[in-house]
């Protein structure tokens, strides 16, 4: 009987490969692309029935039109002669038939070089797993993380109006900043995932000042929210070195097509909601766009680092729908969950790998001096433009004391978001937001931010990409007081032009120069021109 059997794997497929995976058959049938009527059919149902040695691939197919090397023949005996033997020593009856042990006995002579090489491969891969298992970290978590070195330096600002439209010069200094995060990832079930993620970072904001914004929740010394980097992802008092839970979160598969995300801390939209933007928006990691703003429409970023849960449905293989919640003060016994800041999204994705189109709503609450395009002390745009009271009434020619606008914030923003890939090697992507902002009791605000980018996968080498990104980041450009509208100072779009590259050196680690043209710093095409420079290399373990 194995001489049918031999020839139908000579044929092309085989029965055990020791480069892949396999998952045991119990039945030919079962195979998708075997059928009643192959020449092969009934010399692998035999071969099934009476010594239950043959294996298929994950995907339920048997492949027997490929071709056969000696080495994967030589494996696939392997396993029916380990089969046989586990037969011989369970029972003295004859359960293997005596021609099938003279074919045995002349496929044994005839492969007995390559059955000792998959033999003592198979013993070697034993030992290596026996090994792992002894000195693994855990076996349900894995142990992952990363560390970017950056230089970073500016040019250029030397007259500039900072908040509060005084003019000054930008403290030009080359830094050498680093941020390392460890990540633990966990599975309880294979389908679930449970993320716990730790950074240590010493990389404050590059433009710096010696003003503050005021107010409960003073910027920090800062020219300007304009430009800021990728990797200055945690409040700027955390970067001290000292290593904070940046995020905390657990997703889960809710059905066939869905899938729960719920954060403990870190949460924000972009997390579990498509942002139509794969190329550049990477969470903050900066291994392409140096940027925040070039990541992402600033609008996911509203209620950002905080707690709640988010939800994603695939209505089919074109249609997504995202929707969440978070509540970046959830831990604060005063407001909590539901009675301080908030912010809800609604979205749907349309289109697939190749072209999508996002519509997006983003609907929050924050208290005073607490808006922001993104979580407290991680904000992109204007100063104008995340509502800081200081900037507000500066901008506005100070009309206002500070408390008339230092008040509740409920903002509705919309964005379009969308991305087409023509090839494997270049991707346009690009999207429009507006926030329509009410300062409650005090007045109503418009603001606008937009962008077009162009990614080249694969530049240069494979794992390398290029971008170039122009756009404007959020921008206040309208104010209105009790339905009158207020003559602002400026309201000049915040140019950000962005061109960046990674260079691939091997799997783990990459090069990143990037540079940042900001020519209307703050909202004012009359301020000089800044730069932004940074190379960065990043190493993953």
């Amino acid at each position: 009987m194995l001489k049918p059997v031999a020839a139908a794997l000579v044929s092309g497929s085989l029965l055990l490969n020791p480069n892949a995976a396999f998952a045991q058959t119990p039945a030919v049938s079962q195979f998708q692309d075997v059928f009643p009527d192959s020449w092969a059919y009934s010399a692998l149902n035999q071969l099934v029935r009476n010594y239950d040695c043959l294996a298929g691939y994950p995907d339920g197919s048997f492949r027997g039109d490929r071709a056969l090397s000696r080495y994967e023949f030589a494996a696939a005996l392997n396993a029916c002669l380990q089969q046989i033997e586990r037969l011989l020593a369970a029972t003295t009856a004859n359960a293997v038939l005596a021609e099938d042990m003279a074919t045995i006995d002349q496929l044994l002579r005839e492969f007995n070089t390559e059955l000792a090489i998959v033999r003592g491969r198979v013993d070697g891969m034993e030992a290596r797993v026996q090994e792992l298992e002894a000195s693994q970290f855990s076996t349900t978590t894995k142990l992952s993380g990363d560390i970017t070195f950056a230089f970073n330096d500016e040019f250029g600002g030397d007259a500039v109006n900072n908040i509060t439209r005084s003019n000054a010069s930008i403290t030009k200094e080359a830094v050498m900043q680093y941020r390392a995060r460890i990540e633990l990832l966990t599975s309880f079930t294979g389908r679930d995932r449970l993320r716990t993620r730790l950074v240590g970072s010493n990389n404050a904001p590059v433009l710096a000042d010696s003003g503050t914004t005021g107010g409960d929740n003073p910027a920090n010394l800062l020219f300007s929210n304009d430009g800021r980097l990728a990797m200055d992802s945690s409040l700027v008092n955390r970067n001290s070195s000292r290593v904070h839970i940046d995020l905390l979160s657990y997703s889960f598969p809710l059905g066939e097509r869905g899938e729960l995300s719920i954060f403990g801390a870190g949460g924000s939209h972009y997390r579990y909601a498509d942002t139509v933007n794969p190329y550049l928006d990477d969470e903050d990691t900066g291994s392409i766009a140096i940027s925040r703003f070039g990541q992402r429409n600033p609008i996911y970023g509203i209620g950002g680092d905080g707690s709640g849960v988010g939800l994603n449905v695939r209505l089919s293989d074109a249609i997504q729908v995202d929707l969440g919640y978070l509540a970046n003060q959830a831990g604060t016994p005063d407001r909590g969950f539901v009675n301080g800041n908030y912010s809800v999204l609604g979205q749907v994705v349309l289109g697939g790998d190749r072209a999508k189109l996002g519509l997006s709503m983003v609907h929050a609450y924050n208290a005073a001096n607490e808006f922001r395009f993104g979580g407290s002390g991680t904000a992109t745009g204007s100063f104008a433009a995340n509502l800081i009271p200081l900037a507000l009434n500066a901008n506005a020619g100070r009309p206002f004391s500070d408390r008339t606008l230092n008040t509740p914030v409920v903002s509705n923003s919309y964005g379009i978001e969308a991305m087409v890939q023509p090839s494997d090697f270049f991707a346009l992507s690009g999207w429009v937001g507006l926030t329509k902002a009410r300062l409650i009791e005090a007045g109503d605000s418009d603001i606008w931010n937009y962008a077009i980018a162009l990614s080249f996968p694969d530049l240069g080498k494979p794992g390398s990409m290029g971008m170039l990104l122009v756009g404007s980041e959020p921008t206040l450009r309208g104010l209105e007081v009790a339905g009158s509208r207020v003559p602002l100072f400026d309201t000049d779009n915040v140019w950000h032009i962005e061109a960046a590259y990674r260079y691939q050196l091997n799997d783990r680690i990459r090069i990143i120069p990037g540079l940042i043209w900001l020519p209307a710093l703050n909202q004012n095409e009359g301020n000089d021109d800044v730069f932004i420079l940074s190379i960065q290399s990043q190493f993953e373990f």
